[in-house]
């Protein structure tokens, strides 16, 4: 029986990550499985495969049989980095990577490609760290960089620290947005040392990154609490994801609990087109049709933007569902009229 200091140790949480199944050793052995205990207890065990968590978490003979997606880098991510491990795609606003580590490897990654780097744990060191630097003083225009990775909170506090505040130093930057699914798989890892320290950096935001309502346990929200105390905003991106979080009502649960809860839902994002993550794509009109499912029943508040990325670096897409007809709009109840323009 696991000691209850161990299971609220969250180096022990990572030190005990849960195996594969064995019939999926060969879906294992090219997209590597990392789930935290805590992660996994969520499983409902009486049909685990068919589980939200199990299926965000467990390989699937699909990630290897379905090639509909055959691009490990779609997105053109390491194409746009002017220097290592910094992404910048838009004018104002840079992606930094600051390590390959993470708590739990979710199937539906974007950096899928990382993964393989794991037996060699990587982090942002002090050297690419004031190249980075450099680049960002030169690029003023760069007012907002995205802290990402892996997962920037799987580094120890003091090395976050150090990064983030040297990238807060940097006069042009304004906005800090610390992408992070910890909350979600590791709760634990927010402690009153990490905290404390965040509370310290200027123009911080916390981005992370509920999928499902079974995830928004009384741990995680604890967590984001801790957070919230000290005053650090919080936003969640959710993936849409086929036979998992693909319908009205899920989502609806999901977006109101969040915000119920002071975590603003920000983007609904269609799964990225990167290989092994085809059997999760829901198409782009189900993602829309959503959209306009929430109109009378989520307040702004609670509904989110819904996008995707388009491939070879080219940008994210909001799209909202077309209101006009025929010149009228379309009223609550599916009906349409003028508007005094």
């Amino acid at each position: 029986m696991t000691k209850e200091k161990d299971w609220n140790d969250w180096h022990w949480q990572l030190r005990n990550s849960q195996p594969a199944p064995a019939e999926f050793a060969d879906v294992d052995k090219i997209y590597p499985t990392l789930v935290t205990p805590y992660y996994a207890s969520l499983i409902e065990t009486t049909a685990p495969h068919n589980d939200p968590i199990y299926r965000q978490s467990f390989p699937d003979r699909a990630e290897i049989t379905d090639t509909s997606y055959d691009n490990l880098d779609p997105l053109n991510e390491e194409a746009q980095m002017p220097v290592p491990h910094l992404i910048h795609r838009y004018q104002d606003r840079a992606v930094l990577l600051t390590t390959n580590q993470c708590a739990v490897h979710c199937r539906f990654c974007l950096r899928k490609r990382k993964w393989k780097d794991d037996a060699a744990p990587y982090t942002l060191s002090n050297s690419e760290l004031s190249t980075i630097e450099q680049y960002l003083k030169n690029h003023s225009e760069i007012n907002e960089i995205i802290v990402s990775g892996g997962d920037p909170l799987m580094l120890e506090t003091d090395k976050l620290q150090n990064i983030l505040k040297r990238i807060s130093d940097i006069p042009s930057i304004k906005i800090i947005r610390l992408g992070t699914r910890i909350p979600v798989v590791l709760p634990i890892r927010i402690d009153a040392k990490l905290a404390d320290m965040l509370e310290d950096i200027p123009g911080l935001w916390i981005a992370t990154h509920f999928n499902h309502p079974r995830e928004v346990t009384q741990e995680a929200l604890a967590a984001c609490n801790k957070l919230q105390k000290k005053g650090i905003p919080i936003l969640n991106q959710t993936v849409l994801m086929k036979n998992i979080n693909d319908n009205h009502e899920t989502l609806v649960e999901l977006f109101r609990t969040l915000a119920a809860n002071r975590i603003k839902p920000h983007y609904l994002f269609h799964i990225d087109p990167v290989a092994g993550n085809a059997h999760f794509a829901t198409g782009i009109d189900k993602g829309v049709e959503l959209i306009r499912s929430f109109r009378n029943t989520l307040s702004s508040i609670e509904t989110p933007l819904f996008a995707f990325d388009l491939q070879k670096g080219g940008g994210k897409i909001p799209l909202l569902p077309e209101y006009k007809k025929n010149g009228k709009f379309e009223k609550l109840n599916g009906h349409y009229i003028n508007y005094p323009e």
